[in-house]
């Protein structure tokens, strides 16, 4: 493992609300990356899309999957024990559901894992708000990646109010 590998496993980040723990380093040398999710309560991931595959299996709590489909946006509630698969360039998002924090075990790639660890922040952040310079962050390291975030307007077509 490369020296800025290092040190990647076990570390927990704030996705300015959601967390993810890495199982695995997201090294180029690593085709993929296994990472555990946490959405907390009442929480979500807004709508976003990028090339790289994701599959999520159902730890605890519930999560309702927004997906673009045919028809529009889809939603599906997913319960412990269930799988979500989403191929890469699928625009989707999630709203935990549950009474307590979502957690999923998460399968993607390297990529995405090593787009996490430039977007996110350092878990103790976690109870600040964010920052403007952390908007501006998010948007120029999505940009970076080729990755795609809705408006706040597209968000809130979906009942995601940012």
């Amino acid at each position: 493992m490369n020296a800025e590998m290092e040190g990647v496993v076990g570390r927990r980040i704030d996705l300015f609300g959601p967390t993810v723990e890495f199982l695995s380093a997201p090294s180029e040398a690593e085709a993929f990356c296994a990472l555990r999710g946490t959405i907390p309560q009442g929480a979500f991931v807004p709508l976003h899309s990028h090339p790289d595959d994701e599959d999520f299996y159902i730890v605890s709590g519930e999560i309702l999957a927004l997906r673009q489909g045919a028809q529009g946006y889809e939603s599906t509630v997913c319960r412990p024990g269930d799988h979500v698969r989403l191929p890469g360039g699928v625009r989707h998002g999630f709203r935990n559901v549950s009474s307590g924090p979502s957690v999923s075990l998460v399968v993607t790639t390297a990529t995405l894992g090593r787009f996490f660890l430039e977007m996110g922040r350092p878990l103790e952040q976690a109870s600040l708000p964010p920052t403007p310079e952390d908007f501006v962050r998010r948007v120029s390291v999505a940009a970076k990646y080729g990755y795609w975030l809705a408006s706040p307007e597209e968000n809130a077509a979906v009942g995601i109010r940012l």
